[in-house]
């Protein structure tokens, strides 16, 4: 790295039984899959994703907003806006909501022919994460994505 510091992020790809975890760094725009956590309880997800964001040395949560194709929020865009509200409450980083449409089926793509459909399921919630985060990256999203902003 030339003068630059890297900066670290973390991505999410919000389900309702499983969330998917990525980490990377800009400029490199380098993304990959780092873990999965049991979406409930809530409150213990939301601890562990803020836990991983430490270790990770992230300067930022990017959390997947799966929006309708004509770009509303569905029920299960509203609920990636409350765990991204959640998560920024409750830490001092920089949280981002981020159009994910089709990343779990990107994810699902690229495994598809490798591993059974059991383990297949379990690691496509972070590769879909890592895909999210590559594409935030590409699109220049830490300038444009929407911010949660923290409660007064």
């Amino acid at each position: 790295m030339t003068g630059r510091q890297a900066a670290r992020w973390l991505a999410i790809d919000p389900g309702d039984k499983r969330i998917g975890v990525a980490a990377g760094s800009m400029p490199e725009g380098l993304a990959g899959p780092v873990d999965v956590v049991d979406a409930k309880p809530f409150d213990k997800a939301v601890a562990r994703i803020i836990q991983l964001a430490a270790e990770y040395g992230a300067q930022g949560i990017v959390v997947g907003w799966p929006l309708n194709m004509d770009d509303t929020e569905g029920p299960q865009a509203l609920d990636a806006r409350k765990l991204a509200q959640t998560i920024a409450w409750a830490c001092d980083l920089d949280v981002r909501l981020w159009d994910e449409r089709l990343s779990s089926f990107t994810a699902d793509q690229a495994l598809k022919g490798t591993l059974t459909r059991q383990k297949r399921r379990a690691r496509q919630d972070a590769l879909a994460a890592a895909a999210i985060l590559q594409d935030f990256f590409a699109r220049n999203g830490a300038a444009t994505a929407e911010r949660i902003a923290k409660p007064r």
